[in-house]
């Protein structure tokens, strides 16, 4: 993403605050050495929102102060929006999982299916952390392709820190066909 956004950052930057783009540096102080004051910056942030059409929190552009923390404050809003984007726009996927503790016996396993809600996330992360390190979390997603897959194992990323083996896998979707079809 920043390969995206940074030379957009780096170009509005620049026009507005009347210097060469070759000029900003990571380390170079926008208050220091440029001279920009808080209005100043709050211009640049509307002139942002415009070029990269984000809405930019006052709070975050009152924590820059060099143009690597610009680029680093844009980055990160940029990234937000496009999570919460994808998290509002993305039907729940439909996940059958299973939850296997490392020193398991047959027949152990925590196994539930359904649309991958958020309460379905917290209830199958519970469980995983539970059944503690070395445990497994085995889920299979219902999806055309593989994006859903990544979100799938984004939002179970955090269990890895605890230890937790979590293996996502794709069923495709296959089409129904009606009873009375030949």
């Amino acid at each position: 993403m920043r390969n995206l956004v940074e030379p957009r950052v780096r170009r509005v930057a620049a026009d507005h605050l009347g210097v060469e783009e070759a000029d900003l540096r990571d380390e170079l102080s926008l208050v220091d050495d440029l001279a920009a004051d808080s209005l100043d910056l709050a211009e640049l942030g509307l002139a942002l929102e415009d070029e990269l059409e984000l809405a930019i929190p006052e709070r975050v552009l009152a924590e820059v102060r060099t143009y690597g923390d610009l680029v680093e404050a844009i980055l990160l809003v940029a990234q937000e929006a496009l999570d919460r984007s994808l998290d509002s726009a993305a039907v729940p996927a439909e996940v059958v999982a299973r939850v296997v503790r490392a020193e398991a016996t047959p027949g152990t396993a925590i196994e539930r299916a359904g649309s991958l809600t958020p309460y379905l996330v917290q209830t199958l992360s519970e469980d995983a952390g539970r059944a503690g390190p070395g445990s497994r979390l085995e889920i299979t997603v219902l999806a055309p392709d593989d994006t859903t897959v990544g979100r799938v194992r984004a939002r179970f990323a955090r269990l890895a820190e605890r230890g937790v083996d979590v293996r996502v896998q794709r069923e495709p979707l296959r089409p129904r066909r009606h009873p009375d079809a030949a």
